[in-house]
C-alpha cells in the first residue's frame, strides 16, 4: 500500500467569511485575473460554476511548471466548504487520491481564517509527497485575500 497522508493549515484573512466562500463556490472565474501568476485558468468540463458536482479544469503553475488539474465538486454551504476531489491531471499522475477542502470560519468580526485541508495517497511509493501543491494552495487562497478586499 502506498503513503498517504493529511495537511492541514489555517490563512488568516480579511473582510467576511461569506464573501470569500462565494468566491470559491461561484467566481472561480476571476482566479486568473486576480492570481494570474498562480492560477491562468478555470473552465467549466460539465455542470455550471456553483453547483454540486460540477466538474471543473484548472490550468496553473506549480513550481514554475504551467499543468492542469481537473477536479469534482462538493460544496457545503452550511459550513461554507468547498471540496475540490482531484479526477485527472499533472498531480493525479503521481496520487491516487488528492482532495482539497477549503473551509472559511468566521471565528469573530475581525478574525477569519481559511482552514485548508489535504488529503492525499501516493499511487507509489516512490512518488513525491504533494507538499508543493499544499503550498500552492495556501498561497492562492492568500493571494486571493488581497484580491477579494478590494472587490
Amino acid at each position: 500500500m502506498a503513503t498517504s497522508g493529511t495537511y492541514v493549515t489555517d490563512v488568516p484573512l480579511k473582510g467576511s467569511a461569506e464573501k470569500h466562500y462565494k468566491r470559491w463556490k461561484s467566481e472561480n472565474h476571476l482566479f486568473p485575473d486576480a492570481v494570474g501568476h498562480h492560477i491562468q485558468g478555470v473552465t467549466v468540463h460539465e455542470g455550471d460554476w456553483d453547483s454540486h458536482g460540477s466538474i471543473k479544469i484548472w490550468n496553473y503553475t506549480c513550481d514554475g511548471k504551467q499543468e492542469v488539474f481537473k477536479e469534482k465538486r462538493e460544496n457545503d454551504d452550511e459550513n461554507m466548504t468547498v471540496t475540490l476531489r482531484g479526477l485527472e491531471g499533472h498531480v493525479m499522475e503521481e496520487l491516487k487520491v488528492c482532495d482539497l477542502i477549503f473551509q472559511f470560519i468566521q471565528k469573530s468580526a475581525d478574525d477569519i481564517v481559511c482552514k485548508i485541508t489535504m488529503i492525499w495517497e501516493k499511487r507509489t511509493d516512490d512518488s513525491p509527497e504533494p507538499i508543493n501543491y499544499m503550498k500552492l494552495a495556501k498561497n492562492v487562497v492568500a493571494d486571493m485575500d488581497n484580491h477579494i478586499i478590494k472587490t
